[in-house]
């Protein structure tokens, strides 16, 4: 009688799976894609398997590729429709889901623009609650792109996603002409201020609903404070220089001038701050948000979540990006029927309305953060983002429109100049003893709407000082502003 051969111990190579044992190869090739936990998950070598059959280590059983970190691997390759689908929908938090149940105003808008253009408000309304999920899309998308990166070099690409949005308006706008010229320098502005005041406000607020106070780290903070006050001063420098003139002969021009140098400058230090967050002290930075990734209390069941594939991060981010771009447009094209036919003046447009609404993604993603206790993470996408418009944007389309041949300059209102100071101190102080509490978060606010309402009622040069055009048109708003 013959014995029946026993059964190879897990030791040997194999894992046991029920009643059998399989290769963890075979594991692999019927592993789910939600990426579910398997059991008894241990490290096995695969030199003996056929070529086609080996696979690199398992993170949380999904496969590793190469270089993507273990927080942002999916576990499949190239584009699944239907997972696709699915995880762009359920995207980043609740709040980014619920952002998604806009997207019905997008087609609208395409069908209004096209089908019925003389519905010039209802135009506008559509593209702008269209602004908002695309936006929401593309964020979700760099953030998901982010994680399969190192840390700080993720953090990075994930505000320069955010800060897509921006740029695609800024460039909109400047290609429409000089007309639009005080719509874009309020919006550089608007833009900051909401970052400072609304974003980190409402940080603090979510954040502090959950705990007495929360902590961060002064490298993210005290880096990002001062950078913001430096960045302040190079904005409002040539609208110092206008003011405090006595003579008003070729003032245009010099401050015209002075902008364009102080442009290059902000780039030149925008790449140094690169340089200190991504080599000279990317250490540094790496530790802080390591430690802020441990605090986070939904780290396990995020690390289980369906997560895009770089192939779907792509196609999300050139879709996101065809939308925003569209929205743009649809709702540039309709800014001057709203400033002469509802008498939303210029200011309001640019300082309030047009940053909500790009910087949205932007803002649900810091709150979330701060939400789960990770403030250095928020911090960054806060302070990242305003340092960004401030030393990367504003001075890219100052050069592109120095290019294109449009006259735009940094010589902002004395309300904005002011206004931006006092934010960038307000905020400097809060951000000064490492923590924060909900009541700052309220303060912050308040601030940012008491700078609304003042925006809403500030006279527009562009009208209020008569239909001057060219020199006569800027002499005219120059002596408005004295």
């Amino acid at each position: 009688m013959t014995s029946r051969p026993k059964p190879k111990s897990p030791s040997s190579g194999y894992k046991s799976v029920g009643p059998r044992y399989e290769h963890p190869y075979e594991m692999n090739d019927r592993m789910p894609s939600n990426g579910g936990p398997l059991t008894n998950d241990k490290a096995v070598d695969e030199s003996s398997y056929p070529a086609h059959k080996r696979t690199l280590p398992i993170h949380h059983g999904k496969k590793v590729t190469k270089g993507v970190k273990a927080s942002g691997e999916s576990g499949r390759r190239g584009v699944h429709p239907i997972h696709f689908l699915r995880i762009c929908f359920r995207s980043s938090c609740t709040l980014s889901k619920f952002v998604n149940i806009l997207w019905p105003f997008v087609p609208a808008a395409f069908a209004l623009r096209y089908a019925r253009p003389d519905e010039e408000l209802w135009i506008f309304i559509l593209s702008y609650i269209g602004m908002i999920p695309s936006a929401n899309l593309l964020g979700f998308a760099g953030q998901e792109m982010g994680r399969k990166l190192p840390h700080v070099f993720g953090a990075l690409l994930e505000t320069t996603f955010g800060s897509v949005v921006e740029i695609i308006l800024f460039m909109v706008l400047i290609s429409r002409g000089d007309n639009f010229v005080p719509v874009i320098k309020a919006a550089i502005l608007g833009s900051i201020l909401a970052n400072l005041l609304l974003c980190l406000g409402f940080c603090f607020f979510a954040g502090g609903l959950r705990r007495d106070e929360q902590e961060f780290h002064e490298a993210v903070s005290e880096v990002g404070s001062n950078l913001m006050l430096v960045a302040g001063m190079g904005l409002i420098v040539p609208a110092t220089f206008s003011t405090a003139l006595t003579s008003e002969e070729d003032v245009t021009n010099k401050v015209l001038k002075i902008s364009r140098a102080t442009s290059i400058i902000l780039l030149v230090a925008y790449g140094c701050f690169v340089f200190f967050q991504m080599r000279s002290h990317h250490g540094l930075y790496t530790e802080v948000l390591e430690a802020d990734e441990e605090k986070d209390a939904d780290k396990h069941r995020d690390s289980y979540k369906a997560k895009l594939t770089t192939t779907e991060c792509v196609l999300a981010i050139a879709f996101a990006i065809t939308m925003v771009t569209f929205m743009a447009i649809f709702l540039i094209d309709k800014i001057e029927y709203i400033v002469n036919e509802h008498h939303i003046k210029d200011a309001f447009v640019g300082l309030i309305l047009i940053p909500v609404v790009e910087k949205a993604a932007e803002h649900i993603t810091a709150i979330d953060e701060a939400w789960d206790d990770q403030m250095n993470f928020a911090l960054s996408h806060v302070l990242g983002a305003s340092i960004q418009t401030a030393l990367f944007n504003t001075p890219l389309v100052v050069i592109v429109s120095w290019g294109l041949g449009h006259k735009l300059d940094l010589n902002f209102e004395i309300f904005d100049a002011v206004v931006l100071i006092l934010a960038i101190l307000v905020v400097g102080n809060f951000l000064r003893d490492g923590k924060s509490n909900y009541l700052e978060g309220i303060l912050c606010v308040l601030v940012y709407m008491i700078i609304a309402i003042s925006s809403f009622y500030y006279p527009d040069p562009r009208h209020d000082t008569g239909t001057a055009s060219g020199d006569d048109g800027a002499a005219a708003a120059h002596k408005f502003r004295r």
